[in-house]
């Protein structure tokens, strides 16, 4: 696969441990008082724990959008990301990673400790407190990476497209707090934390939350299948994904005991 150009990234989501700040442009309203909201903010300070709006930042001011914001947790931290995003004249595309240490305590509250990374061989993935849009995903969805994932992504794609073969992106970031909501729902229906780590890896311990891992698949065929080893779409990433930088991360007989996993790929950048 020939080399090509940087894509441009004009959009970012900017990450606090608790609050997300999206651009209010990229979210679904959710009602017409949403929608009037919406289409006047520039930001909106985004719950991580349930997907709530908890505040729009409009040219004039921030926005309540319910009544207990003075006091809804991690609301200084996002206020104060706010504060550098608004003075900065250029977004800051180069992430860092954001703590991991309540990340640790709420494990430890389902009863996880450090031994499930030496039993599976996954290390702790820190979010990055920026991503960029790396355009929608198959459900419309939009699709949030880290700046270089991003790049080599859409590049990635339109190499393919130009073979004849469509790569359509499933899911891409998902932040501790997605995964945690899982485990919750889960054990509110009776399971056990160990009944639930037979599907579901622990919260934290997912590629998803670094923005460098994506979820592929392509039009017709079902997503996260391993069916889709069967497509075009698979073939092409087998022959020229590694060229993109890209690896897929749970093959057949993985040392990590995670089903095989033909759709999930990681950008790991390239050599030299």
């Amino acid at each position: 696969m020939r080399a090509l150009p940087p894509v441009p990234l004009k959009t970012a989501l900017f990450n606090t441990g608790a609050i997300e700040l999206w651009p209010a442009r990229l979210l679904r309203a959710r009602g017409n008082g949403d929608a009037r909201i919406l289409s006047r903010a520039r930001w909106v300070l985004r719950r991580k724990r349930d997907g709530r709006y908890l505040a729009a930042v409009l040219d004039s001011g921030v926005m309540p959008l319910l009544p207990s914001l003075p006091r809804e947790p991690g609301l200084e931290a996002a206020m104060d990301r706010l504060e550098q995003i608004e003075a900065a004249a250029v977004p800051e595309w180069h992430a860092a990673d954001l703590p991991l240490d309540g990340l640790r305590d709420r494990l430890h509250a389902l009863g996880l400790d450090d031994s499930y990374g030496e039993r599976t061989g996954l290390d702790l993935v820190a979010e990055p407190d920026t991503l960029v849009f790396a355009d929608f995903d198959r459900y419309r969805r939009p699709l949030w990476l880290e700046v270089s994932a991003a790049r080599a992504w859409l590049a990635m794609r339109a190499a393919a497209a130009r073979d004849g073969v469509v790569l359509e992106s499933i899911s891409g970031y998902r932040s501790h707090d997605y995964q945690l909501g899982i485990f919750e729902r889960k054990l509110a229906r009776g399971q056990t934390v160990e009944q639930i780590l037979t599907v579901n890896a622990a919260p934290g311990y997912s590629e998803h939350h670094g923005g460098c891992a994506l979820d592929i698949g392509t039009p017709g065929e079902p997503p996260a299948e391993e069916t889709f080893e069967g497509t075009a779409a698979f073939a092409w990433l087998s022959e020229h994904a590694g060229a993109a930088g890209f690896v897929m991360s749970y093959p057949r007989g993985n040392p990590h005991g995670i089903v095989y996993e033909p759709w999930h790929w990681r950008y790991a950048g390239h050599d030299g």
